[in-house]
């Protein structure tokens, strides 16, 4: 059989996200060296088509979200159409459970197999953003069974993104575990240097490694390093990302006098495999 041509949907993709973004990378690359042809759509500030890596990357000028760090979305649904009809995909996937579930009545129309990716729970998100608990249930509920009837297969990449589809009696979920770079994430990468540079002997150092936005409640590393300082265990936090909560965390920091360093998005991965080497804990 002859590669297929795949074309991945993705929102909410900024210049310094992390899991997402390189999840997305990986995948095309793989898909790329196993003789398929992957299409990237993502948003962004304007128009682009170019050959990458990971195979064509189309960009759309997509609507920014106010408040997100840069977040943007494909919102254009017929712009956003006429190039899948365009495209003729062998294979659909989507990386966006809200604003692109659309997708799914597109693909089942042009008899297209597609996959909605879960990365989070929507449960997690919605209560994140402000739903009370128990109606943050109810709409994850709802949301998710539509979401199952909509696409071919529903792809997990967590146990914990998983549990929700089956607590509504999904039975088209993949759980599909995102792997780790063993061969650049590995504790030979330890640099003593770096970690005296952060944090003195005596001190536990504690990493974090996020985007500073407020689905990942980052305040929560914090806390945790306040409670470890009032137990009496000398600790430091660095924390390497970025997002719109970096300036009100730095400011809270400051405010409490907690010994935090913050060192904004590290783009090399060598350099951020080397800080978590040398951490005593990654949060």
């Amino acid at each position: 059989m002859s590669g297929l041509r795949i074309v991945r949907l993705a929102n909410f993709v900024a210049p310094s996200s992390g899991g997402l973004r390189t999840a997305l990378r990986e995948l095309g690359a793989g898909y790329r060296a196993a003789g398929h042809e992957p299409v990237l759509v993502v948003p962004g500030e304007r128009h682009d088509d170019r050959d990458t890596a990971q195979g064509r990357v189309i960009t759309l000028p997509g609507t920014l979200l106010p408040g997100t760090g840069g977040y943007r979305v494909l919102a254009d649904r017929r712009r956003t159409a006429d190039l899948l009809a365009g495209l003729r995909p062998d294979r659909l996937e989507v990386s966006d459970r809200t604003t692109l579930r659309w997708t799914g009545a597109w693909a089942r129309r042009a008899r297209v197999p597609a996959v909605m990716v879960s990365h989070e729970t929507a449960h997690g998100v919605l209560h994140t953003w402000g739903l009370p608990e128990p109606a943050a249930r109810r709409a994850a509920d709802a949301l998710n069974a539509r979401t199952a009837h909509a696409y071919t297969r529903v792809v997990c990449t967590t146990e914990w993104a998983e549990r929700e589809f089956v607590r509504i009696g999904a039975r088209n979920v993949v759980r599909a575990p995102l792997g780790v770079d063993l061969a650049a994430c590995t504790p030979h990468r330890y640099d003593p240097a770096l970690r005296a540079r952060l944090a003195r002997e005596d001190e536990v150092l504690l990493v974090m490694c996020t985007r500073l936005s407020v689905e990942k409640r980052p305040g929560t590393a914090l806390d945790a390093i306040a409670a470890l300082r009032a137990s009496g265990l000398r600790a430091r936090l660095v924390v390497a990302g970025d997002g719109p909560l970096r300036a009100r965390l730095e400011h809270r920091a400051a405010a409490r006098r907690l010994p935090v360093t913050f060192l904004g998005h590290l783009a090399d991965r060598g350099a951020l495999a080397a800080l978590q080497a040398s951490a005593d804990v990654c949060l």
